[in-house]
């Protein structure tokens, strides 16, 4: 089973995470932040990623903190649940509407971190969520997913589609990133021989 249960401390935040890349969707998510719990609840469905988190941040400074140790912490779990990737798909790729909205993304599972971050957010927040803490996230996570992910945004007006667009898309081009090739399912997709 692709599973992996992180826990880490540190003096902002107290996070506790475990991650199952073949699961349902079912989650349970207490971050500490109202919008990130939404939008990783969002994640979890729309990737059929089963994910648990608990969170204890210093959000009496602001939510900084606690958004990027999430991204570093669930970027482990996923670097730690593929482990040396045998058999997976390695690149996925979604471009998902809602509503005004156009998201595209697409992710490559090489082993190496890089965000190419262009959504153009109108707004700094949304209700009391900083919407600059969008990028930290996913740099965080890529940083320790060592995957390349791009986010696009082709259409879109109002902050929260925009962001609730591209929690979206990433877990559906992570989906698909992580499935396992049945006809190569004992390869590891690089003609390195490693990922």
């Amino acid at each position: 089973m692709r599973t992996s249960t992180i826990n880490r401390r540190t003096a902002e935040t107290d996070i506790a995470l475990t991650l199952h890349l073949d699961g349902t969707g079912a989650s349970q998510i207490d971050s500490g932040c109202g919008f990130l719990d939404h939008m990783l609840t969002l994640f979890a469905r729309h990737g059929r990623f089963d994910l648990t988190l608990t969170c204890k941040g210093d959000t009496y400074v602001d939510d900084h903190h606690t958004v990027e140790d999430i991204g570093i912490v669930l970027g482990q779990a996923f670097a730690e649940a593929l482990g040396d990737k045998k058999g997976i798909c390695r690149y996925g790729s979604m471009m998902l509407p809602m509503d005004e909205t156009l998201i595209l993304s697409a992710v490559d599972l090489s082993g190496r971190s890089y965000l190419r971050f262009d959504l153009k957010i109108p707004t700094e927040k949304v209700g009391t969520f900083d919407t600059e803490l969008v990028e930290e996230f996913w740099l965080a996570f890529t940083r320790q997913a060592e995957c390349t992910l791009h986010l696009r945004q082709l259409a879109g007006e109002n902050s929260h589609h925009i962001i609730e667009g591209a929690f979206k898309s990433v877990a559906r081009a992570l989906r698909a990133a992580v499935a396992i090739d049945k006809e190569f399912a004992n390869e590891i997709p690089s003609t390195k021989g490693v990922l």
